[in-house]
């Protein structure tokens, strides 16, 4: 009797955690179907003007170009910050010297620094090389993500040294034990990065925000801010509209990767 009300009882929790994490995207859901003063009074059930808000939102702007320009950024910067801080991490892991240890310490350390803090050095320094209102000017500093480097070297620490050994025996260099050997017995890690870096890529916005200056190289997160301030009242039922498309990559990519996503992240624990 006892363990059935207490069984009773956690799924009691779990249902009321579970309501309180989905909440939010009926919400949002169920708001790109109803008017600007629906949403504003507290309408949470589903309305009939989900055409109307898509229509307003793509006729006030080019969203599918807009679109195209987060998937282009978040796309690019996902290859080249998987293949450099992968190599870098594999580097710091099997090449270790007591002067990389010393980089690699003073990386951690620069994790430590808010990103907000870098935001006008980078401006400058992209106003510099005449990068700014580029897409190039927001890619650039997100290739070499230390948290990435530090995720990578902790999944490359399970990796045996007698396979790589191997490797050299049978005369392959290190650049092609890392991409023959290394990198397809890694996938899962690599899943999980990609989820990491795509994320933080596509939700980026305060270097997008001071970097880009015109509308035609706008990302996504800058129009749904745009469309909080682009009048005197706010469409509500539009902006929910807007953020469930720029939610769909995300949730696409997750449901492809999440298996791997789940054992790369376990096998960087382990690590």
């Amino acid at each position: 009797m006892k363990t059935k009300l207490l069984d009773t009882a956690r799924y009691l929790l779990l249902i009321v955690f579970s309501f309180i994490s989905i909440f939010p995207f009926y919400w949002m859901v169920a708001g790109a179907t109803n008017t600007s003063n629906q949403i504003a009074e507290g309408k949470i059930t589903f309305g009939t003007h989900l055409i109307q808000n898509i229509s307003d939102l793509f006729n006030g702007y080019n969203v599918s170009l807009i679109m195209w320009n987060s998937l282009k950024i978040s796309f690019v910067t996902v290859v080249l910050s998987l293949l450099v801080t992968s190599l870098a991490a594999f580097g710091f892991e099997k090449f270790k010297t007591k002067k990389s240890e010393i980089i690699y310490a003073l990386f951690l350390l620069f994790m430590m620094i808010p990103f907000a803090a870098l935001v006008i050095p980078l401006f400058r320094m992209m106003a510099g090389f005449h990068l700014v209102n580029q897409h190039i000017a927001i890619i650039l500093p997100a290739v070499s993500n230390l948290f990435l480097i530090f995720f990578f070297r902790q999944s490359f620490k399970s990796f045996p040294d007698e396979i790589i050994d191997s490797g050299r025996v049978e005369g392959a260099g290190s650049y092609a034990i890392f991409f023959r050997i290394v990198f397809p017995m890694m996938k899962s890690t690599y899943a999980a990065a990609t989820i990491y870096a795509f994320m933080t890529s596509w939700n980026s916005y305060l270097l997008p925000l001071i970097i880009l200056q015109t509308e035609d190289k706008y990302t996504m997160t800058l129009l749904i801010s745009g469309l909080s301030s682009s009048s005197y009242v706010a469409n509500y039922g539009v902006q929910m509209v807007a953020i469930i498309i720029a939610t769909i990559p995300t949730l696409i990519l997750f449901m492809f990767m999440q298996r791997s996503f789940v054992a790369g992240m376990l096998g960087s624990i382990k690590g």
